[in-house]
């Protein structure tokens, strides 16, 4: 049975249809967050990032929220395999000596992620990148959810996920979207207008703590306080805002591609329940990358990793399943390339 899904909106269906699966035809890279979960995609990303991608001549605009942002990190860099290998050594191998580690400990932990990610460089290849140009979310802590202790901070996030319900517009209230990215007037992303968004440009002065920024995830980690070019605040994880992208991209734009661990997309964290809420127009140029059912059962414990690991597994077990699932995970990239071989995308391409 197939391990890999391929499932394109109208607009995206048509333009494969007439052109085949060529990469030139994306001009955006969307990666989401979700924790480990892109574990199970990670030999489909490391395909399309050195191999798929290969020889590009025009700007690809990738957006990423938390680990979606830390993915996209390594591909902008001169040696995306080197780099993703150094995301997935560090990611798989944290280690936590109490059942409940503090906010302080975890932050800590995600910090040596990020420091892995970036490598000796520390970033300056990806500012000077001339074609992948990263862009990445944070969340600007507005009232409530400023607040550090636990109790009032969660009390703030109550207030944004209930009024959430009524109308995703209302998460203005709560936080402020965030793009740190390349000073780079053609990016698409330029002209949202959904959210309340602030656009900051990507420094080697700031690129660190947004990275810490993006994967912050609200009583789990301490937010950032110091990002450089923006207001000062509480800087929480982009997925609050942006869990798996909604984004109404100007019309001119090229085709979206999108390795994302399931086949429909929740708009923001807090539409995670919200069955009726999953996002679909604003995919209409979108082609999206999905592992089937089929391959999921396969995986250890018959699921995708998640969080929720790290309370249900010892050190040594979790390491050893996110390992062999990430093994795994080569049967999707090497579907995708067949694919691309071959040419006969439209016999698997399903409408989304």
């Amino acid at each position: 049975m197939p391990a890999l899904r391929l499932l394109a909106g109208p607009t995206a269906y048509e333009q494969i249809e007439a052109n085949g699966l060529e990469q030139s035809l994306f001009t955006q890279l969307f990666a989401a967050s979700g924790g480990p979960k892109w574990l199970a995609i990670a030999g489909l990303d490391k395909y399309l990032f050195s191999e798929f991608f290969q020889g590009r001549e025009d700007p690809l605009y990738t957006m990423g929220a938390s680990s979606g942002a830390w993915r996209l990190a390594c591909m902008a860099q001169q040696n995306p395999l080197a780099a993703y290998e150094r995301f997935e050594h560090f990611y798989i191998n944290q280690r936590y000596d109490v059942a409940k580690p503090t906010r302080e400990q975890v932050s800590a932990q995600v910090l040596k992620i990020v420091d892995g990610i970036l490598g000796e460089q520390q970033g300056a290849d990806i500012l000077a990148n001339p074609l992948i140009r990263h862009h990445m979310v944070a969340c600007r802590a507005r009232h409530l959810n400023r607040i550090h202790a636990k109790f009032g901070l969660m009390v703030g996030l109550s207030m944004a996920a209930v009024s959430n319900i009524v109308n995703r517009k209302s998460l203005g209230w709560h936080f402020e979207r965030v793009i740190l990215s390349h000073k780079d007037a053609a990016s698409p992303f330029r002209r949202l207008k959904d959210l309340p968004t602030k656009h900051v440009e990507l420094t080697q002065d700031n690129i660190r703590h947004g990275l810490l920024a993006t994967g912050s995830i609200p009583l789990l980690l301490d937010p950032v306080k110091d990002l450089q070019g923006s207001p000062k605040g509480h800087y929480y994880d982009g997925g609050i805002t942006d869990y798996h992208f909604d984004m109404p991209l100007p019309a001119a734009t090229g085709l979206s591609l999108y390795p994302h661990f399931y086949p429909y997309m929740s708009p923001g964290w807090f539409d995670k329940s919200l069955l009726w809420r999953k996002a679909k127009a604003n995919y209409h140029n979108g082609l999206i990358l999905a592992p089937s059912k089929q391959f999921i059962a396969s995986l250890p414990f018959g699921k995708i990793p998640d969080r929720e690991d790290f309370k249900h597994l010892d050190s040594d077990s979790r390491i050893a399943y996110w390992q062999q699932s990430v093994q795994q995970s080569q049967v999707l990239a090497d579907e995708f390339a067949e694919i691309v071989a071959k040419g006969n995308i439209m016999d698997r391409i399903e409408r989304l």
